[in-house]
């Protein structure tokens, strides 16, 4: 097998995990809670990931002890919980689709709080992202009726705390390495999600229900593929082919969040998939080489 057929098998392998996990989210809260979904999700990728942030811990310096816990939580615990309250309202494929949008706010938030250099292709990239987000809020079945505006604004707000988690680990995490700290934050964080999932009497639950059973296996088939295990495919993806090749799982993503959410008999039409192509465009224009040259 050549390597670089295998890079795709992994690049294809990664983008079904990952677009996959908006329907595993959907599937968890038909018997649990959002708050439940999400804390499971957390718990179960740190505990997956212990025997590494054990053995690593000391090799972290003990002044980034507090980015790499900070980094968890605005690369993984808000989101997990904000995605989980979204689809409460919105389908799982329209997640999957707006979170296409997240290297859109790598560049703005880099821009804004990092002082990165921002070029004229990347400024067209997100004008352009930026349109095919709105025309697909406004192409939503029966938007007239109910928009389910806060919803959507739920994913976007984890979209820019991924942006904001990549700049800050770029910025000031860069000689730790990633799956270190990927272990060492889903584990630290790991602890407030047991007490988030304590006080939502997830253990008083009755666990003879086929229903609750089925749904919190959901969530930690979440937790334990779409956390842990896309985390440590997505390090071992860039090792083996960089990180250009590796970022392009953001076209991979929506398609198969779509693919499902079609097979769930969710509402996609023309008008949704003529709006994911407009942001991909967005992001491929953010992302083009001689807009990365521009910075150097």
């Amino acid at each position: 097998m050549s390597s670089k057929f295998f890079n795709w098998l992994i690049f294809i392998v990664l983008s079904f995990i990952w677009g996959s996990s908006f329907i595993l989210m959907k599937e968890g809260l038909n018997g649990l809670s959002a708050l439940q979904v999400a804390s499971l999700r957390i718990i179960s990728s740190g505990l997956v990931l212990l025997p590494v942030a054990i053995r690593h811990f000391r090799q972290v310096p003990k002044n980034k002890l507090g980015l790499v816990f900070l980094s968890g939580v605005l690369g993984s615990l808000l989101p997990a919980y904000l995605f989980c309250i979204a689809e409460q309202a919105i389908d799982s494929a329209l997640a999957g689709v707006l979170n296409s949008l997240t290297p859109i706010f790598v560049i703005i938030t880099g821009a804004v709080f990092f002082r990165s250099k921002t070029s004229k292709n990347k400024v067209l990239g997100i004008c352009v992202a930026f349109a095919g987000s709105v025309l697909l809020f406004l192409s939503q079945p029966d938007f007239s009726s109910n928009s389910n505006a806060l919803y959507v604004s739920y994913v976007v707000l984890a979209t820019v705390m991924y942006g904001i988690n990549v700049n800050m680990v770029h910025r000031h995490l860069s000689t730790v390495p990633s799956l270190r700290i990927a272990a060492i934050a889903l584990t630290s964080n790991a602890v407030p999600a047991m007490i988030v999932l304590y006080f939502t009497g997830y253990f008083n639950l009755d666990f003879s229900s086929g229903l609750i059973l089925l749904a919190s296996g959901y969530s930690f088939v979440l937790g334990i593929f779409g956390t842990a295990a896309a985390s440590i495919i997505f390090y071992m993806l860039i090792k083996r082919a960089g990180a250009v090749f590796s970022s392009m799982v953001t076209y991979g993503i929506p398609v198969v969040a779509i693919g499902w959410g079609i097979i769930y008999g969710e509402k996609i039409g023309i008008r949704q998939i003529g709006c994911l192509a407009v942001i991909l465009a967005g992001v491929y224009l953010a992302n083009r080489k001689n807009a990365a040259v521009a910075e150097t």
